[in-house]
């Protein structure tokens, strides 16, 4: 007898037949059609693919819609932090500007002959024991030469060297070629003033020909004794250390600036003033 059939094909045959038997059998027995059946078993795994495919980009959508709100709320919290400190610097601007305006009317109700300039720092340099400024207002403002340069409060900042059309140049205290005649304030005894660079005493003061009894202490201020270029009792600075000079017959003592040189911004030039 011929076999019209290979092993393989037989095979397949037989598992179609028992999987013919089983899907009659299942039918029968949950009372769903075969159609039925194929649906449930075909589509039920793609259905719930697609389920789990739809929860992902659900989720891929939440965190990309919140990460975008986060980041539009970062934004606006930068630009809130920025206008504020911003504000804050207007105000500290503000309140610096409102003490110095308060500084210069009690020195003008002090000194009623005052005539000032008000002028503000647009550069600085020097060699060795030269320092010098520069200022934004000149002769356009009435500005010359031997002017006293002095803070809002009355401290002594240097003298003008040369004045332009609408620039001056301001030689300052700490310049060791600068002599100013002073007072110690507290026991009137009296010196000469200059920078102390060349004493090894860089952006310090030295007071020279004090006598050698005198009796110095410690943060006394000193004030300029008067005289045809400075006024008399404009501060100069203030006594942080004493000794005696190479001749051991006089003192001298080292002063701290009254001025502050470092965040110096804004100055006045003294234009006429009644000696007292």
């Amino acid at each position: 007898m011929k076999h019209y059939f290979s092993k393989k094909v037989r095979l397949v045959l037989l598992l179609s037949v028992v999987l013919a038997a089983a899907v009659l059998i299942t039918s029968n027995l949950t009372g769903l059609s075969v159609p039925d059946l194929f649906v449930k078993g075909v589509l039920t795994p793609l259905r719930a693919g697609a389920n789990a495919l739809t929860e992902q980009a659900e989720q891929l959508y939440s965190y990309v819609f919140r990460y975008e709100a986060l980041a539009a709320e970062n934004e606006s919290l930068r630009a809130q932090l920025a206008k504020m400190e911003e504000n804050n610097r207007k105000a500290d601007s503000l309140a610096a500007e409102n003490q110095r305006l308060r500084q210069l009317l009690e020195l003008k109700d002090s000194n009623p002959s005052y005539k000032m300039v008000d002028a503000h720092v647009i550069g600085s340099g020097g060699v060795d024991w030269s320092s010098l400024l520069t200022i934004d207002r000149g002769q356009r403002s009435g500005i010359e030469a031997g002017m006293v340069a002095i803070t809002a409060n009355g401290e002594v900042v240097g003298l003008v060297i040369e004045a332009g059309i609408n620039y001056a140049v301001v030689k300052t205290v700490l310049d060791s070629s600068l002599e100013i005649s002073a007072t110690i304030a507290s026991s009137g005894y009296n010196g000469m003033v200059q920078g102390a660079y060349t004493t090894g005493h860089a952006d310090m003061l030295r007071m020279d020909y004090l006598p050698t009894g005198a009796v110095i202490r410690n943060r006394d201020q000193v004030v300029t004794a008067g005289s045809t270029l400075y006024p008399r009792d404009l501060i100069l600075g203030y006594v942080v250390d004493a000794a005696f000079d190479d001749t051991g017959v006089a003192k001298y003592a080292i002063l701290e600036p009254a001025a502050d040189f470092g965040s110096l911004k804004q100055l006045f030039i003294l234009t006429q003033y009644e000696a007292g």
